[in-house]
């Protein structure tokens, strides 16, 4: 049977509402692994002209169609934009380390920057999104990656004891960065996305990266600003976030997420997840990405078959995949057989 997209199951699931199948959603998959399961040259479109980058959201969106999946997974990072950023990724230090660092700061600029590079590109995506699908994502990076991004995570530490007032107002403006930009998106865009979504991790193997008190006083409340804006706007907010964040995971419900996605077998197996908090919010994952990566694919197919039968029949508001997001390593076959699993498990709901 051809497949048809429903994005509303999608929205069903982000509201911890059972769908009426079973849904795959992926945080991000990188343009690399597409082009490698559609043998076209999707890199080079990206970084193309207009009518290069037209064909890359066709591309774009019939992969997530061909997948079977309800929504197609897309956002433009902040960090993307940020003058002298990289600190990120680039372990070193960012171009925020002192109070007059972060005055001369051009935060005025940081939207028209934002909206040239976005603002085609969302455009592009929702005049190619197939029927039945929206999308899921908007502005990527969190609050505490985008203050790791202007600071760099071993200076944030430091800064946080050395000028506890600088540290607090960094992340209020961050605050209204992101509040700004999500105004602009939802003003704009709502309408192409069924879910908003934002990506922040904010934890490791054993903890969250910083004290929990200190995400708690200073990260959440920004959360709370633009979940509200977005939730205001009739669509329901997922949060993405690595790491064992259980100490925070209150306050970020208190905050108004109404969805999570990210999970590690040795951090937490999803079940817990699910005991802890799948009766309040939607839970999204669940296949460790280990399993995709190391396993044949006849040994894959069979545990996304249980795992995924379970965590439906466990928790109401449940969509499948993997734990984290399918980078370029991840092996084509792996993958193919995570979603035929999927697949088939759709295949005995209607049977």
């Amino acid at each position: 049977m051809e497949f048809a997209a429903d994005y509303r199951h999608v929205v069903a699931a982000a509201r911890n509402e059972r769908p009426g199948r079973l849904c795959i959603y992926e945080h991000l998959i990188d343009d690399a692994f597409i082009e490698a399961v559609l043998d076209e040259p999707l890199t080079e479109l990206a970084a193309g002209g207009p009518a290069d980058l037209r064909r890359y959201f066709e591309l774009y969106c019939e992969f997530y169609r061909r997948m079977s999946y309800d929504t197609v997974s897309y956002e433009v990072c902040i960090t993307s934009i940020l003058p002298g950023g990289g600190a990120l990724l680039g372990e070193r230090a960012g171009p925020i380390q002192s109070r007059a660092d972060f005055e001369r700061y051009p935060w005025d600029e940081l939207p028209g920057l934002f909206w040239a590079l976005a603002a085609p590109r969302f455009e592009l995506l929702a005049e190619c999104l197939p029927p039945g699908m929206k999308a899921i994502g908007g502005i990527g990076n969190g609050v505490f990656e985008v203050s790791e991004d202007l600071v760099g995570f071993e200076k944030l530490c430091y800064l946080q004891v050395d000028d506890p007032e600088l540290f607090a107002d960094l992340y209020r403006r961050i605050g209204d960065l992101m509040d700004g930009l999500w105004e602009t998106f939802l003003a704009r865009y709502a309408d192409a996305y069924c879910v908003a979504r934002i990506g922040d991790d904010m934890g490791f193997k054993t903890a969250t990266l910083v004290a929990p008190a200190t995400l708690i006083e200073h990260v959440v409340p920004q959360y709370r600003r633009v979940i509200s804006r977005i939730r205001a706007a009739g669509l329901p907010f997922l949060l993405h976030s690595c790491g064992r964040i259980f100490d925070i995971m209150e306050p970020l419900i208190d905050a108004g997420i109404d969805a999570k996605h990210s999970n590690e077998d040795v951090i937490a197996p999803f079940d817990e997840w699910i005991a802890r908090y799948g009766s309040r919010i939607g839970l999204f994952g669940g296949i460790d990405l280990d399993i995709v990566c190391r396993e044949p694919p006849e040994i894959i197919r069979e545990r996304v078959i249980e795992l995924g039968s379970r965590f439906r029949q466990a928790t109401a508001g449940y969509a499948l995949g993997s734990g984290n997001s399918i980078p370029d390593y991840v092996p084509v076959a792996g993958y193919l057989a995570m979603i035929d699993a999927a697949r088939d498990l759709r295949r005995r709901e209607r049977a």
